[in-house]
């Protein structure tokens, strides 16, 4: 963390992983301990993002490329990360974003099977060099996480209706991620309760930022 700057925390995960869930109940836990707190979702969070978010999702766009999929998810990046969360960690706030580039690293990388190199290239790109403090990642199995997806209500959306196949490599993905970056990118278990996931993050969260919230840096 650079000195009088915010954090920068993101959340992880497969579909249907309970990754928004997680972040949500982070946000209200940060907010109760009187830190100023900016809630942020990738693809999404203003106007524009928004509406290209819409088109990632929409089940209609089944002839999208993987390679216009990738672009549109780093141009809707790219404005969040602009508009929002620049100015907000120079605010020294808190933000805590559902998704970041990581997604794009699973999703469309190890996903989608594009190219490795080009997609950290887009990513850089699209992230505008910005790189989480701390990054956790709920890790479910595929076989649960399908089951969850098809009981929602409305169903899965374009990315959701991938397949199995395509859901594993996701997740071999983000194994791969916290392998590589093993203090940045935490592996949080998903197979527990709600409350037990919840405790986790909060302890990992408070024994990794400990002295500059007790000098409130923040």
């Amino acid at each position: 963390m650079s000195e009088n700057k915010g954090l920068l925390i993101t959340f992880e995960g497969c579909d249907g992983s309970g990754k928004s869930t997680q972040a949500s109940l982070f946000i209200g836990r940060l907010q109760q301990a009187g830190f100023p707190v900016t809630p942020l979702r990738d693809p999404g969070a203003n106007a524009i993002s928004e509406r290209i978010r819409d088109i990632l999702l929409d089940n209609k766009h089944g002839e999208m490329s993987a390679w216009t999929e990738l672009l549109l998810y780093e141009a809707a990046r790219a404005q969040m990360v602009t508009q929002q969360i620049v100015p907000a960690l120079g605010e020294n706030r808190i933000v805590v974003c559902d998704r970041f580039y990581d997604s794009t690293t699973a999703y469309q990388g190890h996903g989608r099977l594009l190219d490795l190199h080009l997609v950290s290239a887009a990513n850089r790109i699209g992230s505008c060099g910005l790189v989480p403090d701390l990054t956790f990642i709920i890790d479910v199995e595929p076989q649960l996480i399908r089951k969850r997806v098809m009981r929602r209500q409305g169903g899965p959306d374009r990315i959701e209706s991938a397949g199995l196949e395509f859901q594993e490599r996701v997740r071999r993905g983000y194994l791969a991620i916290a392998a590589e970056e093993p203090l940045r990118a935490l592996i949080i278990p998903g197979d527990r309760s709600i409350a037990e996931i919840q405790s986790h993050i909060w302890q990992l969260f408070v024994t990794r930022f400990q002295r500059f919230l007790q000098h409130g840096a923040l």
